[in-house]
């Protein structure tokens, strides 16, 4: 096996928007790399990167995968990663192990939402990119509008290396505009030859933007362009290189991935502008247990940290747990210290991932992929490293869900099998929420998106045999008062021997929205022993449970324990627990109780041509838009909007917008429910009461 040195090592992730060909794109390098001997097709089910049956099914990416070839003396480590919003957590996730990435694009649709994240998560982590122009032989392809669009979107400065070569409507063949030569497609080739005659003023025109972008990176450079000096190939792609690696400059190219078109340069383009991990400098992590900064650089002598960025089930090798070495050397059949779980793991053999094969390898080293079967403790976000010289990485951060589906199990006795098979999928996926909904008691799973969530429940069918059906969540409403009143609780029995005597009085009044439940003890003068308070605490705390409207959780309300009464003989602390559940009960009906639902923050990007639908269906759901932001070629709305009325929203974005929009939601707060709708409610929770 050849060995590469760090420098010539590449770590490049493909992202943007689902349905751009990023797999395609993927299947293409590798088979231009000669790491396959066939081109795969997304549409035939065949290709090394969407392996997983529910991928094929689909025809779309459900999760990264790896790859990986060489290219000249070269190795490129590929990790193709999912495009659709319910699923865009592996992207995020993966990125933050990425040297660098190959953003693709539609010739047709241009910028599109996931491409506008995926670009934002490059900001953030400070990852170098080019572009990939794709699907230019499509009818409406038009590179020169997409380059347009990106050039106005983001702050770098987006330059073409090369052009599309059209005849027509059709896609002829590619120009490089740093040689002015024209490059046609000839049995997997592009053959070089002179360009055409009409295609000269446009390329001359770009090729004059390329070299003042590329010169403005090296001063000197730039002067001696200024002064008319022509400056070499060679000068430009090492000024290039400067401007891409330090994110000021962002290469844009063209080309068919299917057809292999501009599969060739962009492989140029990664090995000579996207960084080494060298170029990307030292890991910066922390002493477990401590805020002291600690830095590794990428280079094999040093001491081992690596980040596990991605855990998954295989049927036959058990649990594989996916990392990337950043400094130091790992060996097969070593003993590593899991800094996070402050635990020795020992790892067996190791691997690098071709799609779903797994490659044995004796050892890796800073800078490269692996993966490690059957690992006891170490998980997604864990660091390894030399117990000598421990190292904590900063951990991904996912996002959380933004659906929730109650599951109704098939087969009785199934649920502590559902349970079981949900935790161990929650190791593979940390975007998956799994609860048991206190007020409701349903088990209920959450996720990105509702497609997300029946991939999942198809998994648990396929992989564990375990079938269940998915429906909404209830709503948990909540209810409280808008007025004060005084109530006794009195509770007597008697039965001949010990009796059973509480008896209180209470003054219940409105706190401020989300203020929850205060309880204020003001008996003087021993009328209730102290040790009976708690009891009466607790009386009302569980009378709070079930309201008195609807029976929803009672919240934002405080309780005034005044006076009362007991008997030597026969008060108890049950006794004056059931007096305070008496008196509470009697009182919030007094109060003017209402009920509350839960309000969602919800933000939607979407393009321009879907703003006036979106607004209007969101005030059809009774929501309050707060703004709109404008994010280059996208807007973001911000909105309040009550759960009841967007528990579903993801199926109905996708409708409104064909699967080009995107949102996230989060708990806002509680707010009174209108009185028409409050007494429906009401009304269903009742009936369900009485059946």
């Amino acid at each position: 096996m050849t060995k590469f040195s760090v420098d010539q090592v590449r770590n490049v992730g493909l992202v943007g928007h689902g349905g751009v060909g990023k797999t395609s794109l993927a299947e293409a390098m590798l088979f231009a790399m000669k790491a396959t001997d066939r081109l795969g097709r997304v549409d035939a089910g065949n290709t090394v990167m969407d392996y997983d049956e529910d991928e094929v099914e689909r025809q779309m990416s459900l999760a990264a995968s790896l790859g990986h070839g060489t290219w000249g003396k070269h190795k490129i480590n590929l990790v193709d990663t999912p495009g659709a919003a319910s699923f865009f957590a592996e992207t995020e996730g993966s990125m933050r192990v990425m040297d660098g990435v190959v953003v693709v694009l539609s010739a047709t649709a241009g910028i599109e939402v996931q491409t506008e994240k995926a670009w934002s998560i490059a900001d953030r982590y400070g990852i170098p990119r080019c572009i990939f122009v794709n699907k230019m032989d499509q009818e409406g392809a038009d590179f020169i509008k997409v380059l347009e669009q990106v050039r106005s979107a983001f702050a770098q400065t987006v330059v073409p290396l090369y052009l599309a070569l059209m005849e027509g409507e059709r896609l002829a063949g590619l120009v490089d505009l740093l040689t002015l030569k024209a490059l046609r497609p000839s049995n997997g080739k592009l053959n070089v030859e002179d360009l055409p005659e009409d295609a000269l003023p446009q390329a001359e025109e770009w090729r004059d933007k390329l070299i003042e972008a590329v010169a403005e990176v090296d001063d000197a450079l730039l002067e001696r362009y200024l002064e008319g000096e022509t400056l070499s190939e060679e000068e430009l792609l090492r000024a290039l290189r400067t401007g891409v690696t330090g994110g000021s400059v962002v290469p844009v190219l063209c080309g068919v991935a299917t057809d292999q078109v501009g599969v060739a340069p962009l492989l140029d383009c990664i090995v000579h502008s996207l960084p080494s991990p060298s170029d990307r400098g030292a890991v910066i992590g922390n002493l477990p247990a401590s805020e002291e900064e600690v830095r590794r650089k990428p280079l094999p002598e040093e001491p081992l940290a690596a980040l596990v960025f991605k855990t998954m089930a295989d049927p036959y090798a058990g649990r594989l747990t996916l990392f990337r070495v950043y400094s130091g050397t790992m060996d097969s059949d070593g003993t590593y210290y899991n800094a996070s779980k402050d635990a020795r793991e020992r790892v067996g053999q190791l691997y690098t991932l071709q799609g779903k094969q797994l490659i044995a390898v004796k050892q890796l080293v800073a800078g490269d992929f692996g993966v490690v079967a059957k690992l006891k403790v170490t998980a997604t976000n864990d660091t390894l490293s030399d117990e000598k010289a421990p190292i904590l990485l900063p951990p991904i951060t996912f996002p959380e869900p933004a659906i929730s589906f109650a599951i109704i199990p098939k087969a009785k006795g199934d649920e502590e099998k559902i349970s079981s098979v949900l935790a161990r999928m929650m190791e593979e996926d940390l975007t998956l929420r799994v609860s048991r909904d206190p007020q409701t008691g349903e088990l209920v799973v959450s996720g990105r998106g509702q497609v997300h969530v029946e991939v999942t429940m198809a998994r648990m069918k396929s992989k564990f045999g375990v079938q269940v059906d998915l429906k909404p969540p209830r709503v948990p409403y909540r209810e409280t008062i808008r007025s004060a009143s005084k109530a006794q609780g009195r509770y007597k029995k008697q039965t001949g021997g010990r009796g059973q005597y509480g008896d209180i009085w209470i003054e219940i009044e409105p706190l401020p929205r989300g203020e929850g439940f205060e309880f204020v003890n003001k008996i003087v003068g021993g009328a209730i022993p102290r040790q009976y308070i708690p009891a009466v605490e607790k009386g009302i705390s569980e009378a709070m449970e079930s309201g008195p409207l609807a029976g929803y959780p009672m919240v934002d309300l405080r309780v005034r324990l005044y006076d009362g009464t007991y008997h030597d003989v026969d008060s108890s602390e049950m006794a004056f627990k059931i007096a305070g559940s008496l008196g509470f009960k009697k009182g919030s009906t007094e109060c003017n109780p209402v009920l509350l639902e839960p309000v969602m923050t919800i933000e939607v990007i979407v393009s321009e041509e879907f703003m006036g639908d979106i607004i209007g269906d969101l005030n059809a759901r009774r929501g309050r838009v707060l703004g709109v932001d404008s994010l280059g070629a996208l807007n973001k709305i911000r909105a309040h909007a009550p759960l009841a009325e967007v528990l579903t929203y993801a199926s109905a974005l996708d409708s409104m917008t064909g699967g080009r929009g995107d949102f996230s939601m989060e708990f806002s707060d509680y707010e009174e429910v209108p009185a028409h709708l409050s007494e429906r409610i009401i009304a269903d929770a009742q009936k369900g009461q009485d059946a």
